[in-house]
């Protein structure tokens, strides 16, 4: 009789829950939405499962891999100790651990979360990026004469568009310094600013190791949103469902496009996603100039998973269940390890 393979799901908790706990309560809510899906299309995968939902206790994770042995572990972290940059230290953990585990390498996260050094890795390799200046905290802040307004101003190491506001694009000098310190004293986070490239919001999903897969194009409608409002995907427009229904944000599939440009964005997003040696899966935001330039704006290593967001609608759309797309991030967990 074959063994089922044993799987070790990982993931935030916002309190302490002991292990061994089922998570059944927790699940039916909506803030364990995303964590729910995976585990039904793990239970529908037959997988021997384990669930372990971390919060500030790191000796959780070792006892449970010391004494269970998962086969590999599917990891969803995106925080710990409530800062987004520590995903990759969990990561580096799970290296150390040996145990063969889901979507992006330690590096990778390290690259991605660091708008401005993702930027820089992606310049150097001939990919357009919106021209951009960091500014760290307890440092001058200045109007950088080389940039063009308007600008957009945004936590340099945050991710989910956190802090990421209609106040965050700037037309003036008092207006960039005003939200740079923002960023600073009340985020407590170093600062990037970057050219405000006006043009249409796509998002770019890829899946695969060596083998990348680029799927089906996917786009941010903005709806009622007045021409001279700046067409951004704040945090509001990306999570409040009350705020998307009021402005008609819809996300969608791409529509038309000029011709040759699908196929050059496909390309271009499969580059960086060579170039910043992303594997598994991962997400591109980027846009699109009426001119049909192509700028990314943000590399998404370990994008969401929720069932109705870009990956998951993309690979639906090219014959990928939700089911199969877990099973694939697992068999690439061990492509990767081999």
């Amino acid at each position: 009789m074959k063994t089922k393979l044993k799987v070790l799901f990982l993931f935030d908790s916002p309190y302490f829950i002991p292990r061994g706990h089922n998570f059944d309560d927790e699940f039916k809510t909506l803030d364990w939405t995303v964590e729910n899906d995976v585990y039904k299309a793990l239970v529908a995968d037959n997988y021997d499962i384990s669930l372990l939902g971390l919060y500030n206790d790191i000796k959780l994770l070792l006892d449970e891999v010391k004494e269970n042995k998962p086969d590999v572990i599917f990891n969803m972290t995106e925080v710990f100790k409530q800062k987004s940059h520590f995903d990759k230290n969990i990561t580096w953990l799970l290296e150390m651990l040996e145990v063969p585990y889901t979507g992006a390498s330690p590096a990778s996260q390290l690259i991605c979360n660091n708008k401005a050094l993702t930027k820089k890795i992606l310049s150097f390799h001939r990919i357009k990026v919106p021209s951009f200046r960091t500014f760290y905290r307890h440092h001058k802040v200045w109007f950088p004469k080389r940039l063009k307004f308007p600008l957009i101003v945004k936590p340099l190491c945050e991710e989910a568009s956190r802090g990421i506001s209609l106040a965050s694009v700037v037309d003036n000098e008092d207006s960039l310094i005003e939200r740079v310190r923002f960023i600073h004293e009340k985020m407590g986070m170093d600062a990037i600013v970057e050219e405000y490239i006006e043009g249409r919001e796509l998002y770019v999903s890829i899946l695969g190791n060596k083998k990348a897969r680029v799927m089906p194009i996917r786009e941010m409608k903005f709806g009622e949103f007045g021409e001279d409002e700046p067409r951004i995907a704040t945090y509001k427009a990306k999570w409040d469902y009350e705020y998307r229904e009021k402005w008609g944000i819809k996300n969608v599939f791409a529509g038309r496009l000029p011709n040759g440009l699908d196929k050059k964005i496909k390309q271009t997003c499969k580059k960086a996603y060579r170039v910043l040696n992303m594997q598994c899966y991962a997400r591109f935001d980027i846009r699109i100039t009426s001119g049909g330039l192509i700028y990314i704006i943000e590399a998404n290593a370990n994008p969401s998973l929720d069932r109705y967001d870009e990956i998951a609608q993309s690979a639906e759309k090219c014959g990928i269940p939700y089911n199969k797309l877990i099973q694939k991030i697992i068999s690439l967990a061990f492509q990767r390890r081999h």
